[in-house]
Parts: C-alpha cells; sequence; structure tokens
C-alpha cells in the first residue's frame, strides 16, 4: 500500500488549522535529520534505480538532470546537496525520488527515503527567529514527532528560486501590469498587511510593493498578522490584507475566518496567496470569504488584484 494513501483532503486540514506532512530523510544515517514537506504538494514517492537520469549540459548544479515518468519529462533536484550532503554511488542508487507538484509545476527531489505521514495542527509548528538570521536560511519551521525527534521543515520555494528561477515570480511584469491603472488614494496611504512565512515569497512581494511606491508591513505568521490587526486602533483604514495559507501558528483559512467573522474587519479586501493551487483550495477561500486568490508564482498580478477588489468592495459599501 503506498505511502501517500487514505491521506485526508487538504482543504479540510487547512479549515481546521491542521496539516498533514510527509516524513523523509536525505541520508540514511541515524544521525541524520528528519524533513517534512505538506502531503499535498507530493504526488508519489520512486525509486531512483528504476529511473535513467538525462544530464543537461550547463544545468545549474543543483539540477542533476531529467527522467521520464508516464510520458513526462522531470527535473531532478539535488536535495541532499542543497543540504550541505554528498550521497555516494551506492547512495544515490539506493535512493527514492519524490516527485512534487508546486503550482503546477512539477519536479522530484532526491530524498533516501519516506518515513511516514503525520498530522499536526499548525500552531504545533514553530519558526524561532534562528531560522530568519540572514537571507541563505533553509528551514522555515520545525516540529516534533512522536519519540521527540526535531523535524524541519525546509524552503521549497527558495529551492525552486534558487535552480529554476524562470518557474518563480516575474518581477519585472509587476510594473508594466500597473500601467494606465489608477491606484486608489486608501491603497497609496496605507498599509496593506502580509501573512508569509517563506522568505523567499517574502522578498517577491518586497520587491513589487517597493517597485509600487505602496507601503506593506509582512508578518511572519498568520498569527502576529492577526495580534496586529485585533490592536489596530483603526482597521478600516487598512486597504487590503494578503495572506498565504500554510503557516506555523495560524493558517491562512483561518485567518480568513477570522477576519471575515469580525465586524470591524469583514469589508477589507483579502487575497490568498498561496502555492496549494488546488480548485478545492480555492473554493475553500472563497466560502470562507476570501475576496481573491492567486498563485504565488503569479505574484506579479497581485497589486492589479487588489486594486480590482478594493473598487468592488467600495461599490458594495455604496450600494449598502
Amino acid at each position: 500500500m503506498s505511502l501517500l494513501e487514505h491521506v485526508d483532503g487538504a482543504t479540510n486540514l487547512a479549515k481546521n488549522n491542521e496539516v498533514q506532512l510527509l516524513i523523509f530523510k536525505v541520508d540514511a544515517a541515524e544521525t541524520s535529520p528528519y524533513y517534512a514537506i505538506n502531503v499535498f504538494k507530493t504526488r508519489e514517492v520512486v525509486e531512483a534505480k528504476h529511473h535513467q537520469l538525462t544530464l543537461i549540459p550547463s544545468a545549474h548544479p543543483l539540477l542533476e538532470g531529467t527522467i521520464v515518468l508516464r510520458g513526462l519529462q522531470i527535473p531532478i533536484l539535488n536535495l541532499p546537496r542543497w543540504l550541505g550532503a554528498e550521497l555516494d554511488k551506492e547512495k544515490k542508487k539506493a535512493s527514492n525520488i519524490l516527485i512534487c507538484d508546486f503550482n503546477g509545476i512539477i519536479i522530484g527531489i532526491r530524498i533516501m527515503f519516506a518515513y511516514r505521514v503525520i498530522k499536526k495542527n499548525w500552531n504545533e509548528l514553530h519558526a524561532p527567529d534562528s531560522y530568519r538570521l540572514g537571507d541563505d536560511g533553509l528551514v522555515m519551521n520545525d516540529t516534533r514527532l512522536d519519540d521527540g525527534s526535531l523535524c524541519l521543515v525546509l524552503d521549497y520555494e527558495k529551492l525552486l528560486a534558487d535552480v529554476i528561477p524562470q518557474a518563480m515570480v516575474n518581477i519585472d511584469m509587476s510594473m508594466s501590469n500597473l500601467q494606465n491603472i489608477v491606484i486608489p488614494e486608501k491603497l497609496k496611504k496605507g498599509t496593506v498587511l502580509i501573512a508569509e512565512d517563506s522568505k523567499t515569497a517574502q522578498h517577491h512581494l518586497r520587491q513589487i510593493f517597493a517597485n509600487a511606491k505602496l507601503s506593506y508591513q509582512i508578518f511572519n505568521n498568520g498569527k502576529e498578522l492577526m495580534d496586529f490587526v485585533k490592536a489596530h486602533p483603526d482597521p478600516s483604514s487598512i486597504p487590503a490584507i494578503i495572506t498565504d495559507i500554510e503557516m506555523p501558528e495560524m493558517s491562512g483559512f483561518t485567518v480568513v475566518r477570522q477576519l471575515k467573522a469580525n465586524p470591524l474587519t469583514k469589508a477589507i479586501p483579502v487575497i490568498v496567496n498561496s502555492s496549494m493551487t488546488g480548485d478545492n483550495n480555492k473554493r475553500e477561500a472563497a466560502g470562507l470569504g476570501a475576496d481573491g486568490f492567486i498563485d504565488k508564482t503569479k505574484s506579479e498580478n497581485i497589486i492589479p488584484l487588489i486594486i480590482s477588489k478594493m473598487e468592488l468592495a467600495r461599490q458594495l459599501l455604496l450600494e449598502s
């Protein structure tokens, strides 16, 4: 039976502030750390020895080559090397390939073996400040396994940005998207609030808002953002809120639900900016009251989306 069978729906978990994680190792050594990835970013685990690797000339050092799986050519990223480890020939032969889907981008990452799937509440994942020192941090947050072992959740968006940057946000496009668009005074004078735990995604959003000369404030998780909003003297002055779905402490779905349940904040346009782009997640976000949904590889379109949702909110207010 496949390790990934009988996994609950991602949407049902996220709306309950829960997540299922696939636990794996990149080295068979007993002292090697455990790592985790959201199950719903994975497709399957295949044995490396059964798949011929085709090398790509002049490729990034972390891009090992490609394999063909059911007619699909899939780039293989060397996760152990990214983490500072190197597998010898025998270990590579014994390794596995974890097939993943990031915003519709299918990649394979080399791992040693998949351990098991666990379910956690997002408040059981923690992001100490030490993970955020410098720009080269690879770990976003951590949690504990049943035996007390520390398990690290990596910034896979950083891995993608490092190795396949063309698959990520087109920052230059964000400026051309603002041509012939009138920016509302409330957006010009206000501060957009952003809940995002990935440093890579934070960097992209900083560039987008800085290029547009708009004010923003980033929070490392949904709980920090909600604490700020609850203490805000005038929430109606907030022009818009952007939230990821997957975050330690509090998921983006919980952020949306709390904002839309509060009469003081329900009129604020809320945009979900996520790599969990399945239809179920989009429907759930809309059902909770989110005003828009955009996948992270298309974040260059986020300001025009905010402006359109602000205009819609203004019209609805005038009609009420």
